[in-house]
């Protein structure tokens, strides 16, 4: 018979710190649904380790989308 591990879950200041956001930004996302969470019998939210890791990654691939700045002639 084999074991399947328990999933694990971040608090709020540790998914902030792999998205480089604001604890605040953290709760504004999931309260908005832009973040999967389980609340705790007291009320605080915690969010699935490996799907915050998944998007921590994917958000480290995308390139930035900024164009280059051209220089005006004047």
């Amino acid at each position: 018979m084999s074991r399947t591990s328990r999933p694990t879950y971040l608090r709020t200041s540790e998914v902030a710190g792999l998205l480089h956001v604001s604890p605040k930004t953290v709760s504004r996302w999931a309260q908005e649904g832009k973040l999967p969470f389980l609340r705790t019998l007291g009320g605080h939210r915690r969010y699935p380790d490996n799907e915050i890791r998944a998007l921590a990654d994917e958000l480290r691939m995308w390139p930035t989308m900024e164009e280059p700045r051209r220089a005006e002639s004047q």
